[in-house]
């Protein structure tokens, strides 16, 4: 019965559900490790603030490898890739289960960053390689839905493992969670046609040649210097936001809130905002253009990390609800710019965009944690609000660069058009 209704399922159908499956386990792996901080710092006897590094460095390695299951997937294909880091990575939480330091976790976590990337790096390149335009466009958007849900239920059950399990229990969880969805993704997902370009030219794999195509494609894009602008946009602001959330639930579980460890996480509903504004950001683009998209997140991150500052919780929930908001808009805005600016080597520009939004996560929570350390949640505004002036300058210096494009192609017009 149920082979039946798989076969009636289309192909496409399957192609999108699966990949939807991946990318809920990949970001509860990714997540679930901010929800249990406190959990970390008090089981490997660590400050709570040492205990973010668990998420940078995963984000530090995750971003790096995203270039290299770029190239990988264009010579050996989309499904060998996926399948097979999930299952690893699904396995390596065997590691977390017996780890007994805080080094030791750290160092697992480096190795899941590197198996966290593959389907980051891969899954838009699947659905634009099997999909027609239009399902592609549904598709890309219930796959950063899916990214989104994964995000927030990954913290959601840290917050709850870390309450009322211990560590050990909670490793499992997640093991037996993790093969389950690596289990319904491998089950779902169609087989690849074995007659397909890149698959056939796996087998005649060309280091020299193809290697310098490679490297070309991704040098090509950082000397635009409009991109770059937009990979440090994006960047800076993942840099920012993921790493608030891990240190406002510091503060919400300190007086005079002196929320439960689970309580803490669910500040994480606030993500909610973004979500549901991602969805729409597609529409105002179309309308407004990027740049003065990028001008109202702005306003809105500003605001909202300024009324974090009012003692209330009402008030910081919803000073996180406008921030998530801008963030996710920003985020839409650059991905969007980054596609449609980019008229080749498609998939290195978007690799080489979440490579820098990655790596502005890894490198947030050590920037952040000197400001903890002196001012505590004050000190953060503080380390937030310099963060969003490098991103008021890379947003103004964008929109000068699209001036100034704009009036030298002016000339060229008026002379082809006499």
């Amino acid at each position: 019965m149920v082979s039946g209704s798989l076969a009636r399922m289309s192909r496409d159908t399957r192609l999108i559900w699966a990949l939807c499956v991946a990318s809920i386990g990949i970001y509860i792996n990714l997540y679930m490790m901010q929800g249990m901080l406190p959990l970390i710092a008090e089981h490997f006897h660590v400050s709570t603030a040492r205990s973010t590094l668990v998420l940078s460095v995963t984000s530090f390695t995750l971003a790096f490898s995203l270039l290299i299951y770029a190239v990988i997937s264009d010579r050996i294909g989309r499904h060998k890739p996926i399948v097979w880091s999930l299952w690893a990575l699904a396995l390596s939480n065997l590691l977390l289960i017996y780890v007994d330091s805080f080094n030791g976790l750290v160092a697992v976590r480096l190795l899941q960053g590197v198996l966290l990337a593959s389907l980051p790096a891969i899954a838009m390149a699947y659905f634009k390689e099997q999909l027609q335009p239009q399902t592609m466009l549904k598709a890309a958007a219930v796959y950063i839905t899916a990214n989104s849900f994964g995000g927030i239920v990954g913290r959601l059950l840290g917050g709850a493992l870390s309450q009322y399990l211990d560590w050990q229990s909670a490793m499992w969880v997640l093991l037996v969670v993790s093969m389950i969805g690596v289990a319904i993704t491998q089950w779902l997902l169609p087989s690849t046609d074995s007659a397909t370009k890149r698959e056939h030219r796996a087998r005649h794999w060309q280091f020299s040649q193809e290697g310098l195509i490679d490297l070309r494609g991704f040098w090509r894009h950082l000397q635009d210097s409009q991109m770059r602008l937009a990979y440090i946009i994006g960047g800076v602001t993942f840099m920012m936001m993921v790493n608030q959330y891990s240190f406002i639930q510091l503060r919400l579980m300190d007086e005079p809130y002196d929320w439960s460890r689970f309580q803490a996480t669910l500040i994480f509903l606030c993500y909610s905002s973004g979500t549901i504004a991602s969805y729409f950001t597609a529409r105002w683009i179309s309308r407004h253009g990027q740049l003065p998209l990028f001008k109202i997140s702005l306003l809105l991150m500003l605001s909202g990390t300024l009324l974090t500052l009012v003692e209330n919780q009402i008030t910081i929930c919803i000073g996180f609800l406008l921030s998530s908001c801008g963030f996710f808009v920003t985020h839409s805005c650059c991905n969007s710019f980054v596609a449609m600016r980019a008229n080749r080597h498609r998939a290195k520009a978007t690799s080489l965009y979440l490579c820098f939004y990655y790596f502005g996560a890894a490198m947030g929570g050590p920037y952040l944690m000197m400001f903890w350390h002196h001012n505590a949640w004050q000190g953060i505004v503080v380390g937030s609000l310099l963060l969003m002036v490098v991103i008021t300058i890379a947003v103004w210096r964008l929109g000068s660069e699209q001036r100034l494009a704009a009036a030298a192609s002016q000339p060229q017009l008026v002379k082809a058009h006499h």
